[in-house]
């Protein structure tokens, strides 16, 4: 991709003064928008970085329920988002009625919804919680406790394994993860022998027994510069190698493979 002429830049600079503006960037945004915004991150984290700011404005790049997280933290703040229908698969497969349904089939169950969801599913639950903490938000519910998952299906069976706890999982998945090829990423395992697969555990159960480390964006950031390893393997949307290119240099990324092993499948068509 082109990069961002210099007056352009320039242009966003003299308006985010101007309005008083920060820009949130998410990890899986296109390199330049990242390298334009104030603050980088998941979600909840841009959120909360937007509350360390005197910004009247709030700019989002992301998804629409990234901004309606981020209104909920800064209820007095203007909040923005460059495209209104800029959805997400795994957000939409959640419609609140529906979810309510559920809830009326278990009652007394808790419900443990994934930040990834729209603010009507957010106020029907009872927990909401991150990549990086559901497995400990899961295992602070009493055992007696029936729980439902909601909305992401794979990263509900990632905390099963890890918990042991045996839950109701909303059937839902993010269109981006659930297209890894597991026999391509087999192969490019093969070719690069030296290499640690990281993802996220909203990828499909079988992809994600073939990683080193699981773990949320952040995480995995964390992880590829930590860890003693000449090339990784990313299976998360590839944007976030930008980041990690950033902090460890030296090193080598690659993106796991989409369904043929070479479309562009695996990047967000939304954010």
């Amino acid at each position: 991709m082109e990069a961002f002429p210099h007056d352009l830049i320039g242009a966003i600079d003299d308006l985010r003064k101007l309005r008083n503006a920060v820009i949130l960037a998410h990890y899986y945004q296109e390199p330049d928008i990242q390298d334009v915004a104030d603050f980088i991150g998941d979600s909840l984290q841009l959120a909360k970085a937007a509350q360390t700011t005197n910004a009247d404005v709030i700019l989002f790049c992301g998804v629409h329920f990234m901004a309606e997280t981020a209104k909920i933290l800064n209820p007095t703040r203007t909040v923005l988002i460059p495209d209104m229908k800029a959805g997400c698969s795994l957000a939409d497969a959640c419609p609140a009625p529906l979810l309510q349904r559920m809830k009326d089939k278990h009652p007394g169950a808790k419900v443990v919804s994934y930040i990834n969801c729209s603010a009507a599913v957010k106020a029907i639950s009872d927990i909401i919680c991150t990549s990086s903490n559901a497995e400990r938000v899961v295992s602070s519910i009493p055992a007696s406790d029936q729980i439902i998952f909601a909305p992401d299906r794979n990263l509900g069976a990632w905390v099963t394994k890890r918990t042991g706890r045996d839950m109701v999982l909303w059937p839902g998945t993010c269109m981006v993860h659930e297209t890894f090829n597991e026999r391509k990423l087999v192969e490019l395992m093969s070719k690069h022998p030296q290499a640690r697969v990281v993802a996220h555990p909203e990828c499909e159960p079988t992809l994600l027994a073939r990683a080193h480390f699981v773990g949320s964006t952040s995480a995995l950031l964390d992880y590829v510069g930590k860890t003693d390893a000449p090339t990784f393997i990313v299976a998360t949307e590839p944007h976030i190698i930008h980041q990690m290119e950033k902090a460890a240099p030296h090193k080598t990324f690659i993106g796991a493979p989409g369904a043929d092993g070479n479309c562009n499948c695996n990047m967000c068509p939304y954010i």
